[in-house]
């Protein structure tokens, strides 16, 4: 079985995670490919940067259980300003050139962050706000910087009439137990590359 440890911001990406399992079992089982344990390295906050993250990877690369690969998962948009990272292809050259020359570190972004992952599942979340504020008619992961999808969510629960405030861990956990991992997946293309390097690594068949 491999071991693929994966660095994430908070506890929202860890319930995310639970989700994930589930959805690549059913995967794996499919391609009869052994499931690998993922092994969430929680951050309050933002994932470290620089010479920390090089650490915490060969951190997790060695030791007593080291993992086979480490995968590290950012929100393009983290709230600084000005941006820490421009794009999705800004924040991964950035955490290559900060661990360096480890062919065992894949990086990865939530574009803009992690709650685009739940933009797919809108009418779900119509429902669960009980209101019918709509969204941009575009891709999840284009709704950047300027007015970030979580910015989104709190306003849709802020004007429903059954909640009055978006707890991120709580209805995350809501709308990716109540719906399909796949759409979200089919929908966003950076959620799929992440998905993709996962399945890959273990020899299972890409989602095409």
């Amino acid at each position: 079985m491999k071991r693929i440890a994966m660095i994430v911001e908070g506890n929202t990406e860890k319930v995310f995670l639970s989700h994930l399992i589930k959805f690549l079992e059913a995967q794996f089982k499919k391609s009869k490919t052994p499931m690998p344990k993922l092994i969430p390295s929680v951050h309050h906050g933002r994932i470290p940067t620089g010479v920390e993250l090089k650490g915490e990877v060969q951190r997790l690369l060695s030791g007593k259980n080291p993992s086979d690969y480490v995968i590290a998962l950012t929100d393009v948009y983290t709230g600084s300003h000005p941006p820490v990272f421009k794009n999705a292809e800004d924040a991964k050259s950035k955490m290559r050139d900060w661990v360096g020359d480890e062919p065992r570190f894949y990086p990865h972004v939530a574009l803009h962050e992690f709650e685009a992952w739940l933009l797919p599942f809108w009418p779900y979340i119509q429902e669960l706000a009980n209101h019918n504020m709509r969204l941009p008619n575009r891709n999840p992961e284009t709704i950047n910087h300027n007015n970030p999808p979580s910015h989104w969510l709190k306003e849709i629960f802020r004007n429903g009439t059954r909640r009055k405030k978006y707890f991120k861990r709580r209805d995350a956990d809501n709308i990716l137990r109540r719906n399909d991992l796949s759409n979200a997946i089919a929908a966003c293309p950076e959620l799929k590359s992440l998905v993709n390097t996962i399945i890959s690594l273990c020899g299972g068949v890409a989602i095409p």
